[in-house]
């Protein structure tokens, strides 16, 4: 099975010039933990997590209204090709310890793909279960 035909092809992303309070509002009314950035020509420069929000923002006591997406996103960003199998995938996850994907068609986001989705496809039960295992083991 291929990475598309499990994606989300609804993106709901963020530009690096957005505040960190707009981003966190996104990630409550989608009741996701990651967002895109994707800057004014549609490349993908990063992910804001909810986490970036809170240590890198909060925590730092800076203003969400004020502190902006590009200085908390992660730049190093894990992404997964729409057409790669879904063991692949689920390998990049585990080993990126993240759990969702950006999915690429050449430099193009045309979606997203989380652990849940995996496994609701059982389509590879034992990878998902592994990559859950890394990504939750501390240290």
């Amino acid at each position: 099975m291929q990475v598309k035909e499990l994606m989300v092809r609804h993106i709901v992303a963020v530009s690096p010039e957005d505040s960190a309070a707009s981003a966190a509002h996104l990630l409550h009314r989608y009741n996701i933990g990651s967002l895109p950035v994707m800057s004014a020509d549609g490349r993908l420069r990063g992910i804001v997590t909810d986490r970036d929000i809170v240590t890198r923002c909060v925590a730092e006591e800076e203003l969400p209204d004020t502190c902006r997406v590009r200085d908390i996103m992660t730049r190093s960003i894990v992404t997964v090709d729409e057409d790669a199998d879904v063991q692949e995938a689920a390998r990049r996850m585990r080993d990126g310890r993240v759990r969702r994907l950006p999915v690429l068609r050449g430099d193009l986001l045309v979606g997203m793909l989380s652990l849940g989705d995996l496994s609701r496809s059982h389509a590879c039960d034992a990878e998902v279960s592994r990559a859950l295992s890394e990504i939750s083991r501390r240290g």
